[in-house]
């Protein structure tokens, strides 16, 4: 038999690429007499584009579809697909090609038909297209032509998840539906997702992106029909997003600053992200310009009625508007913030109602579009009516489609997804009862606030003096009670001028079921935790220190003022301590998802932890860890940042927990040594497990270890027991190494996850592992890397410290063994 001839040997191997069609191409044409069959493209003249069949399996049961994609970019390059529900399942039998009545279609050897353009619903004589052929034009637009040249049908009509250069989204619904961007199910299937993005039916001036038939998220309004968006590559660029009115129905598009920069693109990510992308060629990455929503906050109506999102502060968190206070403080406290905030005072329509003036804000959802009408008529429009709550204005500099300069905005009822945001906005302004009042009175305050502050503060010097002399002796018997752990009675603690309050050991007995077995959540180096529940109905969590633990009354009183001084959403909150006889207690919020290692290295729940769950518990503890590095009133190390000491709440946001061996750095000290090395194996930093010098950066490290741990799903001591690995670090290090770095991914989130995303993460944690703390990045550093994909990240350096001193032990209750320099290491696991 004669060998194959040489092209069949080129399209077999060439098929078991990800893509078909970088074997054969056909032009940048399909004509009538030439179907597209698996193995050819279409492409367009300057090389950009191609079209054909694709599979964007990587393993396991593969789907075949027809799209078109970015030729010379090798993932994610996908801009558009055809038969996005209906799959091939053997592309060797479908073909792509011109029915008798002229539309194109995709259809399989036994006569399914899988998709079709149907341009006779248009109106058009099905023998025009006879002649045009279809034409893979240098944007990406795939278009059906008559004879004449008439544009029949195109692909730009008919969008997925990808807004191109040039592309119109249609985003009115006079003649034609909304058009809308609708994302891939995931990264390796292209049917319809949940998300989706386009206009709202009654409010095009905004974008909104959907789940399912849900608001997810909501752009500000459309001031001047224009919207910039930066971003820099080689230069600086501007990206102009503009309103289009095409045949009386309005659409959104963007234009490119220069002919250069070609590669940029609008997609509504699987994960429910809007995402601004443009593809950076020296790292062969796609880079997010804008990404929203930029975080929980930023979700549709998650501050609740009249509340808001503060992005202008450097943790973006809700708060209630002015004048207005929580439904729910301890649900606002706990961060839990959907019922939203009322009124101090209740609205009484008369002339003691004002407008309060609130800069810069996104404006809240479902106004009332008040056409053709001046400020004060808005304004007039508002005050009369006593159902307006608030209202907005803008003179914009370019007519809508009915010939209107002006757009006041007016709102009945609550407000709904405000934001407060940074360089943009408009005026808000919001109906509070008592404004003119405080107004009158302000001249009064003006004469009488000077008396009596003087006043005021003769007085508070005077009851310092009387409390310094009377409150440091008593602090002083408080202090010897609690050093000597003899008391017999709960009792508050005082600490210069912060109290700590304290809950009475009987109120716990009662609280824990006196410590039963079944309100057990776990034992810890320093005893036992325990769930329990006050009279009030509050959750607690009680960690009860046994009696023989290496934590004694030092490291009690270590935890107790340092938690109650440090407020942040990533740190575990101390409601209270206890001290009875030898008993030892703190209580803390009940966190209800416990610890991050129960779920992480747990089988049968490290499914609720898909990659962008475990994204945000990274960028979670990365905050936790810079506000006590950087940002708190006191440089905290920690010592002890393992997963176990991650504790997660309800909606798995992580919170840094167990202070005990934490350590305070007063003005510009950088480190410090001890002879009392204590912590968990497998975390320590080299520097601190063998000369007993710890700093931020040692904090780093433990940092860098647990990156890789939440990445790979595995413990840094369990490593040896799949690979011939000492350790994670070096399982990471050589996979790196040899360019096979995926393989660390847990496989459990192969499937949700971002390759970048994992792969960058990884790349940090290497970084934060180095053996030189000097080389390791600060956690402002890590923060940057982390939020900003486009930013350079040094090559790591090989740990040499894993291999060599990590012994792979967990830390099970507490060890002491000889360092190099023969200082005792305490080895203490938390809870």
């Amino acid at each position: 038999m004669d060998p194959p001839p040489i092209h069949t040997i080129i399209c077999l191997v060439c098929w078991s690429f990800w893509l078909f069609p970088f074997c054969a191409s056909s032009g940048s044409r399909l004509l009538p007499d030439k179907p597209l069959s698996a193995g050819s493209t279409i492409t367009s003249d300057d090389g950009t584009f191609a079209l054909g069949f694709f599979s964007p399996s990587s393993s396991g049961t593969k789907h075949y579809y027809v799209g078109i994609w970015y030729k010379n970019i090798p993932k994610d390059n996908v801009v558009w697909v055809a038969n996005r529900a209906m799959p091939i399942a053997d592309p060797s039998s479908a073909t792509l090609a011109f029915t008798n009545g002229s539309n194109l279609a995709l259809s399989d050897t036994n006569g399914q038909l899988l998709w079709m353009t149907n341009i006779s619903a248009a109106g058009n004589s099905s023998s025009e297209a006879t002649g045009g052929g279809a034409t893979l034009d240098n944007n990406g637009n795939f278009i059906l032509r008559s004879s004449q040249g008439i544009i029949l049908w195109q692909s730009f009509d008919y969008p997925t998840d990808t807004l191109l250069p040039g592309m119109n989204l249609r985003i009115t619904h006079k003649t034609h539906a909304l058009q809308r961007l609708v994302s891939w199910r995931n990264t390796q299937d292209p049917s319809p997702g949940n998300f989706s993005y386009g206009a709202h039916p009654d409010e095009f001036l905004r974008r909104f992106s959907w789940n399912g038939s849900t608001p997810y998220w909501r752009s500000p309004a459309w001031n001047n029909y224009l919207l910039v968006g930066r971003y820099v590559e080689s230069v600086k660029s501007t990206i102009h997003f503009t309103l289009n009115t095409i045949d009386d129905e309005v659409y959104i598009s963007f234009g490119l600053p220069e002919p250069s920069v070609s590669l940029v693109l609008l997609k509504m990510d699987y994960s429910g992200k809007m995402k601004l992308r443009t593809w950076n060629s020296n790292m062969s990455k796609w880079t997010d310009l804008r990404s929203e929503p930029k975080q929980e906050c930023n979700k549709f109506g998650y501050c609740g009625p009249f509340g808001y999102c503060d992005n202008t502060q450097p943790i973006v968190t809700c708060k209630c508007i002015d004048g207005f206070e929580p439904n729910n403080k301890q649900d606002w406290t706990a961060h839990r913030f959907s019922q939203g905030c009322h009124r101090m005072e209740a609205l009484r329509c008369g002339q003691q109602d004002g407008f309060l003036n609130l800069p810069s804000m996104k404006v809240p959802h479902e106004s009332l579009h008040v056409k053709n009408i001046s400020l004060d008529e808005c304004i007039a429009e508002c005050t009369s009516n006593c159902s307006c709550t608030a209202y907005a204005f803008a003179n914009t500099s370019t007519k809508d489609i009915n010939g209107d300069e002006t757009r006041c905005l007016l709102w009945n009822g609550d407000l709904i997804d405000t934001e407060k945001l940074i360089g943009q906005g408009q005026n808000l302004y919001i109906r509070v009862h008592g404004l003119s009042d405080k107004k009158r009175k302000s001249t009064v305050l003006k004469i009488t606030l000077p008396i009596v502050s003087t006043l005021l503060i003769i007085i508070w010097v005077c009851l310092v003096w009387i409390c310094y002399l009377g409150g440091k002796q008593r602090n002083k018997n408080i202090w010897k009670k609690l050093m000597s752990g003899t008391s017999s009675t709960s009792f508050e603690l005082c600490d210069g001028n912060l109290k700590y309050p304290s809950i009475s050991f009987k109120e716990i007995v009662l609280a824990t079921n006196n410590f039963s077995n079944s309100n057990k959540l776990g034992h810890g180096g320093f005893g036992s935790v325990y769930k329990g529940m006050l009279e009030d109905g509050t959750e607690i969590a009680v960690k009860r220190l046994s009696k023989g633990s290496g934590q004694g009354v030092p490291e009690f009183r270590n935890e107790v003022i340092l938690i109650a001084k440090l407020q942040h959403k990533n740190l575990v909150r101390l409601l209270g301590f206890c001290i009875h006889g030898d008993e030892k207690l703190l209580i803390y919020e009940y966190l209800p998802n416990r610890s991050l290692d129960a779920m992480l290295f747990d089988a049968t729940r490290k499914s609720m932890l898909n990659w962008p769950t475990r994204f945000e518990i990274i960028k979670g503890v990365a905050r936790g860890l810079l506000y006590l590095h950087q940002d708190s009133r006191l440089k905290i190390i920690h010592r002890d940042l393992k997963a176990s000491n991650i504790l997660l709440d309800a909606e798995i946001s992580p919170k840094i927990s167990d202070f005990g061996i934490a350590r305070i750095f007063g003005g510009d000290q950088q480190q410090e040594n001890t002879n009392r090395v204590v912590g968990t194996y497998g975390y320590m930093s080299p520097e601190y497990a063998l000369n007993g010098v710890f700093s931020v950066k040692s904090d780093v490290y433990s940092f860098g270890v647990l990156l890789l741990e939440i990445v790979s799903g595995s413990k840094t001591s369990s490593v040896h027991l799949k690979a011939d690995f000492p350790s994670i670090i070096a399982s990471a290090w050589s996979l790196w190494k040899d360019g096979n770095i995926k393989d660390f991914v847990d496989s459990s989130i192969v499937e949700s996850c971002s390759p970048d995303e994992t792969i960058r993460c990884i790349h940090i944690g290497l970084l934060c592992v180095q053996d030189s703390p000097n080389v390791r990045p600060l956690v402002s550093s890590i923060m940057s890397f982390l939020e900003n994909g486009d930013i350079s990240l040094p090559p790591p350096k090989e740990s040499v410290y894993f291999s060599e001193n990590n012994n792979g032990n967990d830390g099970a209750a507490e060890n002491t063994v000889n360092s190099a320099n023969n200082m005792s290491i305490t080895v203490v696991e938390g809870r």
